[in-house]
């Protein structure tokens, strides 16, 4: 059975690539298993999608542990802890990065055995949010790994997925597809199908205790480790909020009211941002009676952070811009 976990953000069309791909196997007579897998309902958040396509019934579910072939659309993911982009990489898995770096330097960067494959990112983008047909470029690379994919099911697939966003889309990202279809050619075949995975030594996980402290009123906190507040998703942001304070009204009420992850507080009757925690959804952009929050792209901000392809993170407050 193959195997693979597509990576990337929300709106890259990582879904659709998975799609693509398993429509793909099924026109090469596949059985075929496809799902995404979601996080934070929002743009730019880390999510991935999986595919098994085998020549008998797929039993299996859920969450991909031994992959033959790992996808990474967006490399700026590799660093964040919670896209686990590397869990079960082994040996024998083929690591697919949409990067403009050789596969040498992330084989030393990541201390990976297995075979690294890059296709090169468009040097234009700087916006991660905004790669156009990625999610084609990644089903092309991938159907060419495997080696048993031709290009006209690949089309077809192709065309069966995007029909509905007209013609003019669909030869786009037909065109992308087969590109990097073509340009891996010398790479065709090295992804295997992996062997079964066996549930005889599968065992039942503990049971977590989470500590509850008493209250006098509704606790909507739990104090204990592991907790989404000590998960800094603020790494998951492409386009973070900054307030104006001249425009400011100190209606503190409406966007820290309306932030769905509690990221506003208030502080001397001013809004005050958690950058740590703040995912960049921007609704508090949208809903601003005066127009004092602004959404601004995280790369112009002063990187501080040690990986060049994390953005800085604040304590709270508003950070300065270069």
């Amino acid at each position: 059975m193959y195997r693979i976990r597509l990576h990337g953000r929300g709106g890259q069309g990582i879904k659709t690539a998975s799609r693509i791909l398993g429509q793909a196997f099924f026109h090469e007579g596949f059985e075929v298993q496809d799902a995404p897998v979601y996080g934070a309902e929002r743009r730019g958040a880390p999510m991935y999608a999986t595919v098994r396509a085998a020549h008998a019934p797929i039993l299996e579910r859920g969450w991909i542990t031994h992959p033959d072939l790992v996808v990474v659309a967006d490399e700026t993911l590799v660093p964040i802890p919670a896209a686990n982009v590397l869990l079960g990489v082994e040996a024998g898995t083929v690591l697919l990065i949409n990067s403009a770096l050789a596969p040498a330097d992330w084989q030393r960067r990541l201390n990976l055995a297995g075979p690294v494959v890059t296709v090169p990112a468009a040097a234009e983008i700087t916006e991660r949010s905004e790669m156009p047909y990625i999610g084609a470029l990644c089903a092309g690379a991938a159907a060419r790994l495997v080696g048993c994919i031709r290009p006209q099911p690949l089309a077809a697939a192709l065309r069966d997925e995007l029909q509905a966003l007209g013609e003019r889309v669909v030869t786009a990202n037909l065109d992308h597809a087969l590109v990097a279809f073509q340009a891996l050619a010398a790479q065709a075949g090295i992804v295997h199908e992996g062997s079964a995975v066996a549930a005889r030594d599968y065992a039942r996980p503990d049971w977590v205790e989470v500590p509850f402290e008493p209250a006098r009123r509704s606790a909507p906190d739990i104090h204990g480790a592991a907790t989404s507040v000590q998960i800094q998703t603020g790494a998951w942001r492409t386009q973070r909020p900054v307030i104006d304070e001249a425009l400011c009204k100190r209606c503190t009420w409406v966007c820290s009211t309306l932030c769905p992850d509690s990221a506003i507080r208030v502080e001397a009757g001013k809004p005050v941002i958690d950058y740590d925690h703040c995912k960049g959804c921007l609704v508090c952009v949208a809903v601003c009676p005066p127009h004092a929050i602004a959404a601004v792209p995280e790369s112009e901000f002063v990187e501080t952070a040690p990986s060049p392809s994390l953005p800085r993170k604040g304590g709270g407050g508003v950070d300065a811009r270069t």
